[in-house]
């Protein structure tokens, strides 16, 4: 199997983030939209692509607009697929999204934020 699209990685890391935050499990995400909990991990991987009627879904629950998913995407990520899109001419000076350094992609950030 290739690599996931880093835009992927990006909305999945968005939904993981929201989840942690409102203090969801994966289980109940997936109960509440007809998924399993295996499923949801790998939408939020990025292993699996969200669809538009998924996503929607995924916003209700988690109460978010469908646009909070893509805030925060880097540059780089924009960059992918031969440069084309607002990122074109910038590829030489992007960095790998995975390298990204998102103090919120952590657990331990997250439910710090929760609890306070």
């Amino acid at each position: 199997m290739g690599k996931p699209h880093p835009v992927d990685v990006h909305v999945g890391s968005r939904v993981r983030q929201r989840r942690t935050l409102l203090g969801m499990s994966q289980e109940k995400l997936g109960d509440a939209v007809g998924l399993t909990f295996q499923q949801i991990q790998k939408y939020e991987r990025g292993a699996n692509r969200i669809g538009c009627s998924r996503l929607y879904e995924f916003s209700k629950v988690l109460d978010v607009p469908v646009a909070y998913v893509f805030e925060d995407m880097p540059v780089n990520v924009l960059v992918g697929r031969g440069g084309r899109g607002r990122g074109r001419g910038l590829a030489e000076n992007a960095t790998e999204y995975q390298e990204e350094k998102d103090p919120l992609a952590k657990r331990e950030t997250l439910e710090l934020v929760r609890a306070y």
